[in-house]
């Protein structure tokens, strides 16, 4: 089996259940585990959990801690429209937590770098459920969601940002964002916590950008700008990105924190048709350039734009989860909670290809049971 800070068993063991005692037939730990079970082998909705379940007969069924058989969808369906969704995403981005820090080669806890990103449920938003973005907190390195908070709209991150932070472990951390979080307050929150962030900068900071455009338009004498440079060939593409930074602002600026400014330009040549692009951004960080290079900069900017490819793109593809149109209660955000979850031990346990890990575990779901704890031979 492999180590884990915490077994998933137990911290499903730690969520509270919303049922009586009486008449209750199937344990919430139980519950809980064959989700996340069904759906590290692939198994997208609580109908398919429920098919999953019902697959392996008694002996599994009894591994999971049921005394009966497997629940039904109507079963899941009720259970996930009224468990403590808060409580849910509380606990399992406690348990991450661990996990970022604990898997062989990943960096140490201060090293480790966080990206704040919105992903829309399009398909549950299409039905009329509340609360289907959500502004999540994952790890660079794995994708893990570390902390999750469910908004009404999109410019609703700017409010609920200070939750997400809130259940952040930030000292000696790096958070990146896009330009729509990049706020007064938000720079301020992170660097008073002990952490520290990258931003990007554009329209909605119209003087911090026309300050940072000018540094680079017209360098003030006596600046010490550096830079890096990076060419990427693949996909049909070549990429060049170039990145300077200058410490020019520091004492003139005001923006909390600030460290350095940096102009990221970068120019995408389409083998196949010769068309170009390209474009510029600007940023700000708090590191100072002992802790962060150009290099460095480029690294974690780049990090930030890899969510995507990480996290959203699994959760799309692989789970399908833009069709879901789940709709009722808590079930839209636990079963995304769920997802990210099962996405996170995948790529904790060394899988970088989810598609075919799900495959895999499906052929062998002793293997599924062991990732969360369970000892199991078929």
């Amino acid at each position: 089996m492999i180590a884990q800070p915490q077994p998933l068993i137990e911290v499903f063991a730690e969520i509270p259940d919303f049922r009586r005692c009486r008449g209750k037939r199937h344990p919430l730990p139980a519950i809980l585990s064959l989700a996340c079970c069904a759906m590290l082998c692939g198994y997208r909705s609580y109908s398919a959990i429920a098919e999953w379940g019902r697959n392996y007969g008694a002996r599994l069924a009894h591994a999971l801690g049921f005394t009966h058989n497997t629940p039904c969808a109507a079963t899941l369906h009720t259970v996930f429209r009224h468990v403590d969704r808060d409580a849910v995403e509380a606990k399992l981005g406690a348990w991450a937590e661990g996990v970022v820090v604990s898997p062989p080669g990943a960096p140490s806890a201060g090293e480790a770098a966080i990206a704040l990103d919105g992903k829309t449920l399009r398909g549950s938003r299409k039905q009329g459920a509340p609360g289907v973005h959500l502004l999540s907190a994952l790890s660079h390195h794995l994708g893990l969601t570390l902390a999750q908070q469910a908004v009404d709209d999109k410019t609703n991150e700017i409010t609920q940002v200070e939750t997400v932070l809130h259940h952040l472990v930030l000292p000696g951390r790096v958070c990146t964002m896009d330009a729509l979080l990049t706020q007064r307050h938000v720079a301020q929150t992170i660097v008073e916590k002990g952490g520290d962030y990258v931003m990007i900068v554009k329209e909605n900071q119209p003087q911090l950008r026309a300050d940072i455009a000018l540094v680079f338009t017209l360098p003030p004498a006596g600046d010490r700008q550096e830079t890096a440079r990076t060419v990427d060939i693949g996909h049909g593409r070549i990429e060049q990105r170039n990145i300077t930074t200058s410490e020019a602002l520091v004492g003139y600026s005001d923006w909390p924190g600030l460290a350095q400014v940096f102009e990221l330009g970068r120019h995408v040549i389409t083998q196949k048709t010769g068309k170009e692009r390209a474009e510029v951004v600007y940023g700000v960080t708090s590191l100072r350039p002992e802790r962060a290079t150009p290099g460095g900069l480029l690294e974690l900017v780049r990090g930030q734009w890899q969510i995507e490819n990480k996290s959203h793109w699994v959760r799309d593809v692989t789970f399908d989860e833009d069709r879901s149109q789940v709709r009722c209660g808590s079930i839209p955000q636990v079963m995304a909670a769920l997802r990210n979850t099962a996405i996170g031990l995948l790529r904790w346990a060394g899988h970088t290809n989810i598609a075919a890990a799900c495959r895999r575990l499906a052929a062998q779901p002793a293997q599924a049971l062991a990732l969360i704890g369970i000892e199991f031979e078929n």
